[in-house]
């Protein structure tokens, strides 16, 4: 022990060594904080990166070995045609070019020498398992023309409207749906047709009745929707007939407006002709227009004659929805041989299930008298629910459930 140790007062080197110690660890401290972190991170995930990229390249089947399952197919000979060439490969040019054109194996060659039987209507091809042979099926059609056809419009000053093509061929038959394959026992059932107006305005209204109607409800459009050429042709391509709504004047107009473009008593027939054709331009592939409100407007002879006439001499048909009981559309419709219907039952005059479900019974007591009824609806969910509901059961009551254009009169082809 030396001297100086001696005469240091007792707990000062404890005391010195604690201080030393502190400072390295604050100057530890210091150096760790200017580390920084990202820098350290990036290079890790450099590296993994690195590594599996590496890893691909390298191995054989990076993805560990996936189950692949192989098999062999074996060839069958081909079924010789009449020709003598295998089904499938054309005998002659003339056989490419039947083949081209959708004609039946064995169709070259005048009528009589190897003809084909396809059928004149829809069919489907049904191809033979164990000869190769294709068969023309035919199968009942329900499609519908497409629209616009190209001898049925004429350009006016608000565009492409119906007409009466030159061989004397209607829109209002071009466009209906065809007629259905009705089994003898059903042919003397009561029809009964169905029209769902006010489509077109609501996106999801008009979706709801294409989705959940069966194709032989007839559909009316509003002329007011976006997009009406797309819609319209959707509720084509399920099946669905269509008609164009016309507004027209009802009794307490201006208060209560359809909309632009209604019909008015207040102008001129060439007006009103003038503005029937903007409505006839909103969409292509209507059978006929039908009203749309019009209490007053179809109550007056003098406004509705030309505006009925002009309907008539394009082949379309012309619907009351039976909502006036002052209409005089009927009487109008007769004199100008129009084809012509009023709806007999307005079925959701009180829009509520049960007031449906009683229109729908009286409809059918009427069709059941007459051989027929017409029975109009709007497109409230509550109406397209219980029609949709209603036409499920229908046939099992004895009823038939056509579209409209099966309960009309033909008519005349023009005035």
């Amino acid at each position: 022990m030396s001297v100086d140790d001696l005469q240091r007062p007792l707990g000062t080197a404890q005391e010195a060594a604690k201080r030393s110690a502190g400072a390295r660890l604050r100057a530890f401290g210091k150096g760790l904080a200017r580390v920084r972190p990202l820098p350290v991170i990036t290079v890790a995930a450099g590296l993994v990166v690195a590594a599996a990229i590496g890893w691909i390249g390298v191995v054989d089947d990076p993805l560990g070995g996936e189950p692949i399952a192989r098999t062999r197919i074996e060839g069958t000979a081909p079924a010789a045609t009449p020709s003598g060439a295998p089904a499938g490969v054309p005998s002659s040019p003339q056989s490419t070019a039947n083949a081209a054109a959708g004609a039946a194996p064995g169709a070259e060659g005048p009528a009589g020498e190897g003809a084909s039987s396809a059928p004149d209507g829809p069919s489907v091809a049904v191809i033979d398992g164990r000869s190769g042979k294709i068969n023309d099926v035919p199968v009942a059609g329900d499609r519908l023309a497409p629209a616009p056809d190209p001898r049925l419009v004429e350009k006016a000053r608000h565009g492409a409207v119906p007409r009466i093509a030159a061989d004397g061929t209607r829109p209002f038959e071009t466009y209906a749906r065809p007629a259905p394959a009705i089994a003898p026992g059903k042919s003397a059932m009561p029809r009964i047709a169905i029209v769902v107006g006010g489509l077109g305005i609501s996106a999801n209204g008009t979706s709801e009745a294409i989705a959940k109607l069966p194709p032989e409800v007839t559909l009316a459009f509003a002329p007011y929707g976006t997009d009406l050429d797309r819609v319209v042709a959707r509720a084509r391509t399920q099946g669905h007939e269509v008609l164009l709504q016309v507004p027209m004047e009802p009794f307490d107009y201006p208060d209560n407006d359809p909309g632009p473009q209604t019909l008015l008593t207040t102008l001129t027939s060439d007006q009103n002709v003038d503005r029937l054709h903007w409505f006839l331009a909103r969409f292509p592939g209507f059978i006929g227009v039908a009203t749309y409100m019009g209490a007053r407007f179809t109550s007056s002879e003098s406004a509705l004659a030309p505006v009925m006439r002009e309907v008539t001499r394009r082949g379309l048909m012309f619907l009351d929805d039976g909502s006036s009981q002052r209409s005089v559309t009927r009487e109008i419709a007769g004199g100008l041989g129009t084809t012509f219907a009023r709806a007999d039952v307005v079925l959701d005059a009180a829009a509520s299930p049960v007031a449906i479900d009683n229109a729908l019974m009286r409809l059918e007591r009427m069709a059941g008298e007459r051989g027929s009824a017409v029975g109009f609806a709007t497109a409230l969910p509550v109406s397209i629910d219980r029609v949709a509901r209603w036409a499920k059961e229908v046939e099992t009551r004895g009823y038939l459930l056509v579209p409209l254009s099966a309960t009309v009169a033909r008519g005349k082809k023009g005035a």
